[in-house]
């Protein structure tokens, strides 16, 4: 009988679980919480012909003893391409990766094809798997994948119709042993691509992208805000090779984040073959994401906007640039990431800061070189305590608006910067509701 074993119950595990059984497979479910534990798993490596591993697990113990044996490690990304080839399943695939941008330019792609009447999913590094869309009774035509960096180490034959890297900056180091290894990972998701039947998003403006132009594959459609690209901004008009799409000020999301991920979105939809007419309607009338610079409560004149998907200083930057004058709530888990441009755009950008989570000191202590005043400074450790503050030093008639945007992961004190952004809004409405 033919053995797998799964390591991780999470979305992505239990998707693999799933597809392996039916594939005719006996599997070992792993998990130190929820099912056999690491150490118990490793008696049995020896019987085992697959192994996958999720992509959040890191390379333990046992996955050391399954490389050691020369068994391949495979992520549930990988097992569910090779089913879709090998039952033909015809579905487009569109991939999308980034440090920055992802989940808007995944979820508004899948939308925007589902505005336009196509059968789209959205799944991957979003809440759902890869499995449960191919194996849906939906028989959905195109799926969008936003595959994490984690999700990227272990394909082989992986190969999508559309790819894309949205952005790359400093992130995930306590994984990486340096920016050029994160950086290149993110690379696996055009490897297999040919240039005469697929096609990368090159987003020119970025310099880390463009010194890996090499390992770029498939046909390079250029993107860019600032300069002649494929995909580009001319007089305050967005472009698609010579058409105009629509006036920059008519997107509904708005900030130069989401102009580029704008353009991402608009370049897939007209290589998907969509109407100039659907899209520019579509991104006339979408909304933002839920903890993306979501406007989540007004109290009086003080405005909150929860931005729990700031886990990295880049993504923190797009939202004070919104916000400029703020008073912010930061901080959370040590990603071991350079703190010093966190700090420099705090100083310049921030009227006051809460810092929570177990960085805040680190973040106090560049704060305090840089000359902010510490007047302006509150470490008081957790979300609750940074609004009962709040609570006791503004009132309704003070035109402010208070800002979580974390700029790091929520692990210290979260399960998810989604279950930290439920926190954030549920806090707000119960102190100042």
């Amino acid at each position: 009988m033919k053995k797998a074993m799964v390591l991780g119950m999470g979305i992505s595990g239990k998707g693999a679980k799933i597809l392996l059984e039916k594939e005719g497979y006996t599997v070992i479910a792993v998990d130190d919480n929820l099912a056999m534990s690491s150490q118990e798993a490793v008696k049995y490596v020896d019987e085992i012909e697959v192994f996958i591993k999720s992509p959040g697990v890191p390379y333990t113990d046992l996955v050391k003893t399954v490389q050691e044996k020369g068994i391949k490690i495979q992520d549930e990304i990988e097992i569910a391409y090779q089913y879709m080839v090998k039952y033909d399943r015809k579905m487009t695939i569109v991939a999308v990766t980034g440090t920055n941008g992802k989940t808007t330019t995944t979820s508004k792609i899948a939308e925007l094809l589902n505005f336009a009447g196509k059968k789209a999913a959205a799944a991957g590094n979003i809440g759902r798997s890869f499995v449960d869309v191919l194996l849906s009774e939906e028989a959905y035509d195109y799926v969008v994948l936003e595959l994490s960096s984690y999700q990227l180490e272990n394909v082989y034959e992986f190969r999508p119709y559309i790819s894309m890297v949205t952005n790359l900056t400093p992130d995930h180091l306590t994984r990486y042993t340096d920016l050029k290894d994160y950086y290149d990972t993110k690379f696996h998701i055009c490897q297999n691509q040919e240039e005469e039947n697929s096609f990368f998003l090159f987003n020119i403006d970025h310099e880390e992208l463009r010194k890996r132009e090499m390992l770029m594959k498939g046909r390079k459609i250029s993107l860019s805000q600032r300069q002649e690209a494929d995909t580009c901004v001319k007089d305050g008009n967005i472009l698609f090779q010579g058409e105009e799409i629509m006036a920059v000020s008519e997107l509904s999301l708005k900030g130069s984040h989401n102009l580029e991920n704008s353009l991402f979105i608009i370049s897939a939809g007209k290589l998907l073959g969509l109407d100039t007419k659907m899209i520019r309607d579509f991104l006339i009338r979408t909304e933002p994401l839920e903890h993306r610079m979501e406007r989540c409560f007004q109290y009086g004149k003080l405005q909150f906007i929860n931005d729990s998907k700031g886990t990295n200083i880049d993504s923190a930057k797009f939202a004070l640039e919104a916000y400029s004058g703020c008073i912010l709530i930061c901080g959370g888990f040590d990603k071991k990431v350079d703190l010093n441009p966190l700090a420099d755009i705090i100083v310049k950008q921030v009227k006051e800061v809460y810092l929570i989570g177990v960085i805040a000191e680190k973040i106090k202590t560049l704060l305090l070189e840089r000359k902010y005043e510490k007047e302006k400074i509150h470490s008081l450790g957790t979300i609750e305590n940074s609004l009962k503050d709040i609570k006791k030093r503004f009132s309704r008639e003070d035109q402010e608006v208070v800002l979580l945007s974390p700029a790091t992961s929520s692990f210290d004190q979260f399960k998810s910067f989604e279950h930290r952004g439920r926190v954030f809004k549920e806090l707000v409405h119960k102190i100042f509701g």
